[in-house]
This record gives structure tokens, sequence and C-alpha cells, in this order.
């Protein structure tokens, strides 16, 4: 089989009504940039930049991935390339880089950028505030059910179920 040379652009590959660009358009991330200046001083990520980490969390965050599935999923997907600003052939973050910011972000300032951009979709029509109630006490947070996720693939469970959440859990109530 003979190799075939082509000039491609990543905007070419990402089609034009994909919802990733929808986003893009919706979205304006100043008040994200601004929440990131102390963090992009500290120039510790491996010059991916804080705007472009914070961009996989929300798509890891959109899509329900764990830090494993995102650093494949940023792989293999050129919208996702897109969307979190990374070239064709550029190198994209190992699993390790996304809990590092999630860590130096911490939960109270991600979960305030997250709430600024789903204010600005409510703003644009784009979402009503719907009020539900819930007993959490059995729920697990997203945030520890990543790094769980993340245990069980090293301990090789093929699903992270009822019967394999007690083994790998680091809430144990």
């Amino acid at each position: 089989m003979s190799k075939q040379i082509m000039m491609v652009s990543l905007e070419d590959l990402v089609p034009a009504d994909h919802i990733y660009r929808r986003f893009c358009d919706l979205w304006k991330f100043e008040g994200v940039q601004n929440q990131l200046k102390d963090i992009e001083k500290d120039n510790n990520y491996k010059g991916y930049g804080a705007l472009r980490l914070f961009k996989c969390l929300l798509l890891q965050f959109l899509e329900n991935l764990s830090d494993r599935e995102l650093e494949r999923y940023l792989q293999e997907n050129n919208a996702g390339k897109w969307f979190c600003e990374f070239d064709l052939a550029e190198p994209t973050p190992n699993y390790t880089v996304f809990g590092r910011m999630r860590e130096r972000l911490g939960t109270s300032r991600l979960s305030k950028m997250f709430n600024d951009l789903r204010d600005q979709l409510k703003a644009q029509g784009y979402m009503n505030e719907v009020f539900s109630f819930v007993d959490a006490s059995q729920l697990i947070s997203k945030a520890s059910l990543w790094q769980e996720r993340d245990k069980a693939i090293k301990e090789k469970y093929e699903k992270l179920n009822n019967e394999v959440l007690p083994k790998v859990a680091y809430d144990t109530h």
C-alpha cells in the first residue's frame, strides 16, 4: 500500500455543525481566563497553557470521561483536539496532567468557572434553572468517581459497578 500525502487542517476535519463549534460560539472564555491568571503564571503545565487544560476538563465533564479516557479521546478525536485548541499532530496531555490541573484549580474555583459557562447559556436562553431535590447520602461524587474508575482500570477490573466499587472506593460510607 502506498502512502498518500495530503495537506489537511484540523479546522477542515471538524464539521461546521459540530456541537463543539456551537459551544465555542456561545461561550465567552474571558471570565475563565481571568480566573486562570495565577495558574498561568506557574507555567507548570508542560506548555499546554491553563486555558487549554481547563477546556480539557470541560470536555471531560461534557463527555463523562475519566482522566485516562480523556487522554485517549484527545489522541483520537479531531473535534476534541479542535475544542481544546490542539493542532492535528501536536501531542496531547498525559492523563496525570488533568488530575494535577484539577487539584491546582480546586473544586470551588472549578465549580465557579463551570457555573459561569452555565450562566452564559442561561442568559442566552439555552438553559432553564430546574430544581431537583435528592437524598444524596448514597451518591458518589463525580470528582472521586474519576479516581475510582482509574483505580479500577489499574487493578484490571472490567467495569466499575456495584460489586467493584467497594473495592476501589475512596469514600467507604
